[in-house]
């Protein structure tokens, strides 16, 4: 048995909680996995984890284990890495997840110079607004707005998105321009957005000297996707919110008006975030440095 395997294995079936994720993750028959977890508590004599149907728990034991298999491999790994020089040439497959917005204005457009700098790695581009399970889904990374709600991840903040509201030179002409917030309850439509994950609705908000305001009323739209979201506004659904990044070509087309300059909207926050359990390769740190560089590039990018 490959020992240095078999604990690669057993901790990303303790990262999974599922022999058949851990498998998936791996690309690895179930069959493979199981066996060598069960000739590594051979080797030991103790047991490492508790089966059920559904999901695998660690022992008392396992959790030791675990903590220290997970320093021996990222030990391994700076070994490995200096002896072959991937921190100078990162090499590797490397799986990221992107918000669609983001992907689309930034990401996309740029991947041919993060892929000319790093030729030897290979990106799986994940693109959506669903929140990711990085462990379970084997991501290396992500970019994603918003305060993050799991405070075990590694983040770092690599910029902001400022929040505008507009709507189409079709819709105001046929509604009017509202003039305060509250005007969009009485006599507007709204477009919101509501979560892929919980469903929640999120209302629109505004901000004045100290004054919030968030419409109550039903919106006339919710939309879970932000390029959907973006194009349901151009496409003069009613009046919304999205980000300066977002608007800017479509200001410089004519196809969307900025309403209610005076309130404001609080910046959402953007991060790159990693497991916290996970080794920050050489190929995980060439792609978050290069995030970073390109949102600190960017002038509609609120950066700090």
């Amino acid at each position: 048995m490959d020992q240095i395997q078999a604990m690669r294995i057993f901790a990303r079936v303790v990262e999974a909680g599922t022999f058949t994720r851990a498998a998936d993750s791996l690309q690895l028959p179930k069959g493979t996995v199981t066996k060598h977890v069960q000739a590594l508590e051979e080797r030991l004599r103790v047991k490492l984890l508790n089966r059920t149907t559904r999901r695998v728990t660690v022992t008392a034991d396992g959790a030791a284990f675990y903590d220290r298999t997970v320093r021996l491999l990222a030990d391994f790994d700076d070994i490995e890495a200096s002896m072959s020089q991937a921190r100078a040439n990162p090499r590797g497959r490397l799986r990221v997840d992107v918000g669609s917005s983001v992907a689309r204005l930034l990401i996309v457009p740029n991947l041919a110079q993060f892929q000319e700098r790093y030729p030897d790695i290979q990106i799986d581009l994940g693109v959506s607004d669903r929140t990711v399970d990085l462990i379970g889904d084997n991501v290396d990374c992500v970019i994603r707005g918003g305060e993050l709600a799991d405070q075990s991840l590694v983040a770092r903040r690599i910029g902001n998105l400022e929040f505008i509201t507009v709507a189409a030179p079709a819709y105001l002409e046929r509604f009017g321009v509202p003039a305060h917030p509250l005007d969009l309850e009485r006599s507007h439509r709204t477009v919101i957005y509501f979560s892929p994950v919980s469903a929640r609705r999120y209302p629109l908000e505004f901000h004045k000297d100290g004054e919030v305001i968030e419409t109550s009323g039903p919106s006339h739209l919710a939309v879970n996707e932000s390029n959907a979201y973006l194009n349901a506004l151009v496409a003069g659904q009613g009046v919304g919110q999205i980000t300066t990044f977002q608007a800017q070509q479509h200001f410089e087309r004519g196809e969307l008006v900025r309403v209610l300059p005076d309130w404001s909207h609080p910046v959402l926050p953007v991060y790159v975030v990693y497991p916290p359990n996970r080794h920050l390769s050489a190929k995980v740190r060439a792609f978050v440095d290069w995030a970073a560089e390109l949102f600190a590039n960017e002038p509609l990018l609120q950066h700090q």
